[in-house]
C-alpha cells in the first residue's frame, strides 16, 4: 500500500542526514518540499533524483489535495521542509491531517529538529521546557502570547528571525521581567554558537539562524520580582502611590533604570 513518509532532512550539516532518510528518499516516487531549490541541494548532495512536489504555507489547502490523489493512485511520497522535521514550525501538519481522515499510512523517519538540540547545547539543567516557536509579527500579538506563558517556572523556547531579535527581546523583557537568555546561532554550522545574556541587557549578534532560549519564572525570594513590570507597577498603584512613584519603587525594586519602568508604564491606564 502507497505511505506518505515524514522524513526529517538536517538543520544546518548536511551529514546529519540518517541513513534511513537516504534509503526512504531514494525509495519513493515523489517527494514534497517546502522549497524545491533549497532541498535540491540536499537532494543533489546525496545523488537523489526524483520528482519534486512544492509543497509550503502558501499552497497547503491545494497541494495537499494532490498529494492525497497521487498516494491514492499508489505512489509513495516522502515530506521533507528546507531543515529540520515537518509540522515543527514547518509545512505539514494539513496533509498529515488529510492523511489521517481519508486512511492513508503515514510513516516518521525522524532527524534533528532545531529547538532540542539548541536546549541540550546550551546546559540548561530543567528536565522540561515549553517551545512556542515562532511569534507573529504584531507588537500586540506578540505581548498576548507571552502573557500566556509568564508565570511557568520552566524555560521558553523560540524560534526568532534575526533582523527581529533585539525587537523579541525588547518587548520579552517588557513582558516577563529580566531573565537570563540563551542565543543559539547557526546550529550545526560553521559559526554554532551559544550566547548567554540577559533581557535587561541583552546582547548578541543578529544573523544566521536562531534559537532564543528564556529561562522560566524565578521563584524568587521577593515574590513581587516573580511578576512582570507592568504587573509590578499595578501592584502599587491598587496600593494608592501614583504612577511617579510606582515606576521609581518598581525601578529601586528590580535595580533597573525608571526609564525602562516608564516605558512599561505609559501604556497602563
Amino acid at each position: 500500500m502507497a505511505k506518505l513518509y515524514i522524513v526529517g532532512t538536517p538543520i544546518g550539516n548536511l551529514k546529519d542526514i540518517t541513513l534511513r532518510a537516504i534509503d526512504t528518499l531514494k525509495m519513493v516516487d515523489y517527494i514534497a518540499c517546502e522549497d524545491t531549490r533549497t532541498s535540491s541541494v540536499l537532494l543533489n548532495n546525496y545523488d537523489i533524483k526524483k520528482p519534486l512536489i512544492a509543497y509550503h504555507k502558501f499552497n497547503e489547502a491545494s497541494c495537499s489535495e494532490k498529494i492525497i490523489s497521487l498516494l491514492k493512485e499508489g505512489s509513495n511520497i516522502a515530506l521533507i521542509t528546507d531543515a529540520g522535521m515537518p509540522c515543527i514550525s514547518d509545512p505539514g501538519a494539513e496533509l498529515i491531517s488529510k492523511c489521517r481522515e481519508y486512511g492513508l499510512d503515514v510513516e516518521s523517519v525522524p532527524g534533528p529538529t532545531a529547538f532540542a538540540t539548541a536546549f541540550a547545547l546550551t546546559g540548561v539543567k530543567d528536565t522540561k521546557f515549553t517551545f512556542v516557536g515562532f511569534m507573529p509579527d504584531k507588537k500586540t500579538d506578540k505581548v498576548a502570547i507571552l502573557r500566556k506563558y509568564a508565570n511557568l517556572d520552566m524555560p521558553l523556547i523560540f524560534y526568532v528571525a534575526p533582523h527581529d531579535l533585539a525587537q523579541t527581546a525588547q518587548i520579552m523583557y517588557e513582558v516577563l521581567g529580566d531573565r537570563k537568555a540563551y542565543v543559539v546561532r547557526e546550529l550545526t554550522k560553521i559559526y554554532e554558537s551559544v550566547t548567554i545574556t540577559s533581557l535587561a541587557d541583552f546582547s548578541s549578534e543578529e544573523r544566521g539562524e536562531i534559537v532564543l532560549i528564556i529561562e522560566g519564572k524565578s521563584q524568587d525570594s521577593n515574590p513581587l520580582l516573580n511578576m512582570t513590570i507592568e504587573e509590578h507597577l499595578n501592584h502599587y498603584l491598587e496600593l494608592g502611590m501614583d504612577k511617579k512613584e510606582a515606576v521609581k519603587k518598581v525601578a529601586q525594586d528590580r535595580g533597573i533604570t525608571k526609564n525602562d519602568v516608564y516605558q512599561v508604564a505609559i501604556n497602563i491606564k
